[in-house]
Parts: C-alpha cells; structure tokens; sequence
C-alpha cells in the first residue's frame, strides 16, 4: 500500500520527470527507480509509469500546437510504424522482473550514453534542416519500429533515441523533433499500456499523481523548448547524460 507521502514524492519527482521528458528524455529514470525503490515490483512499475507517459504527451502535443507547432500527418505515419515494434516490446516487458529488471535498465543506460556520445561526436552544423528527404522519410519510418518496440518494452530513455532518428536521420531541427516525439510517444503508449494492464497490476492511483505531476512538467518543458530553443535542449541533454552517468558508476 502506497502512502501519502510516498504519493506526495512521486508527484513531485514526476514534474521534473515531465520537465525532462519534454526538453530532452530520460525522465522515467527518476519515475521507475522511485517506485522499485518504494517496493513496486519492476513490470508494474513499468506498467504503471505508461500513465504519466501518457498524460504528459498529451499536454505536450496540445502545448506545443499552441505554439504553431504541428505536423500532424507526418506524426501520425511515424506513430503507426511504431505500433507493431510497441506490440512486442511490451509483451516482452510485462516479463522481466526482479534482478532482471534492474540489469537490463542498466544495460540500457550505458547503451544510451553511447549513443549520445556518439552522436554528439558526429555533429557537423548545418545538418538539421528542418527537411527531409524521401530517402530521410523512408529510414526514420523503418527506424520507428525499433523505437517502438524498445518504447513498448522500458520507455527510459527512449527520448535520446528518437532525437538521433528526428534530428540526425530525418534532419529535423530540434524543436521539430520534439514535437513529433511527443506525439508518437503518446500513441504507442495507449497500445503499451493497454497490454500492461491486461498483463500485470496497474496501480491506478500511483499512476495518476505520476500523470498529474508529469503534464505539469510537460507544459513547462514545452514552453522551454520553443521559447529558448536548440541551445537550451543540448545544455539539458548534456547535464542529463551526466547525471546518469554519476548514478550509474556510484550508485
């Protein structure tokens, strides 16, 4: 059973998450820990942080489309690429538990600081356009059912992936970039959270103070986002990637 104050962390740690999410990715690193570390077993915590997920994409979409922000044709292609892989990562996730589950998450992590890394070492100006290409469309469609599946199965860090897919594959600027990421996120959710509730225990009323605090976060990263633009966006990731760094080797 899940106390006041332990509802009361989580929604506070849930804004920041939303913050985070918004801006760069990541921010399930500080919802699930917190849960597992409260007693939560590691798939209903899973299951249950799609809730937050969800409501913050939403808010993140409606926020980021009052800003002029919006393609709604493109997201939606890319979100329904993304659907088969959410299918099968999330039958995948609703199965890891236990010390499993706390390896893989940090297996995941180190492979989201190389890639970060290793995109950021290929970084030439001028590669964002804002445009793509044919070819650039046909590939980030394809890469979005990998996306998916890895979205489907433990959605922390997802983000860091989708950025190299957006920015780097799609040529997108980041602003962009994160404007279709929400919306994705938000569709292949309702599929991953639909087969967690049919699988394992949602916790329903965690889930909603998650849900609460994560929209207030994600209208505030929004508003970051598009007011401070790209600089903004790298300064969070770049301090994010070390802070999962820090918690990893000594924590």
């Amino acid at each position: 059973m899940i106390e006041s104050w332990q509802l009361l962390l989580l929604t506070g740690t849930a804004v920041i998450a939303g913050t985070v999410n918004v801006i760069a990715g990541g921010g399930s690193l500080l919802t699930i820990p917190i849960m597992v570390f409260l007693g939560i077993p590691g798939p209903v915590a899973n299951g249950t942080n799609r809730i937050a997920i969800l409501a913050q994409s939403i808010t993140a979409v409606i926020a980021f489309f009052r800003k002029g922000y919006a393609d709604f044709r493109l997201s939606l292609s890319l979100s329904l690429c993304a659907m088969p892989g959410t299918v099968a990562g999330a039958l995948l996730g609703t199965r890891l538990e236990g010390v499993w589950f706390n390896r893989v998450l940090a297996l995941v992590m180190v492979g989201v600081i190389l890639i970060m890394q290793l995109d950021h070492a290929s970084d030439r100006p001028g590669r964002a356009t804002g445009t793509a290409t044919p070819r650039n469309l046909l590939a980030g469609h394809l890469l979005m059912v990998l996306v998916g599946c890895f979205g489907g199965f433990i959605q922390v860090g997802v983000g860091f992936i989708f950025i190299p897919v957006l920015h780097r594959v799609m040529g997108m600027d980041l602003v962009t970039a994160n404007m279709h990421k929400v919306f994705i996120i938000g569709c292949y959710t309702i599929v991953a959270l639909a087969i967690f509730a049919l699988k394992v225990e949602i916790l329903w009323l965690t889930g909603l103070c998650l849900a609460l605090g994560s929209s207030a976060g994600a209208w505030l990263g929004t508003h970051i986002s598009v007011s401070k633009g790209e600089p903004v966006i790298r300064w969070v990731l770049n301090i994010t990637l070390c802070l999962f760094i820090i918690k990893l080797l000594f924590f």
